[in-house]
């Protein structure tokens, strides 16, 4: 029985490291995914730029897609991605 207590622990604690610093991201100009490790912990999972490849500023953003576009550069273009 400990052993099976173990082996759920060690699974479920190894998931949640995996979830919090690992995630993918939609390259803003290609249109494809990349996996990649995250530089600190988050649980967001994908990561995608609003703006993309377009002209736009971030004051033409929703407050929305604003966050979303700030945690790219965060995450990714920050990092040499995307790139």
């Amino acid at each position: 029985m400990k052993k099976l207590i173990l082996a759920i622990t060690s699974v479920l604690i190894i998931s949640l490291v995996i979830r919090l610093w690992t995630g993918a991201y939609y390259h803003d100009e290609f249109a494809e995914n990349h996996f990649f490790i995250k530089h600190r912990p988050t649980w967001k999972w994908t990561f995608y730029s609003p703006i993309g490849m377009t002209d736009n500023q971030l004051n033409d953003l929703t407050e929305e897609q604003r966050v979303e576009q700030l945690l790219f550069e965060e995450y990714i273009s920050s990092r040499g991605m995307s790139k």
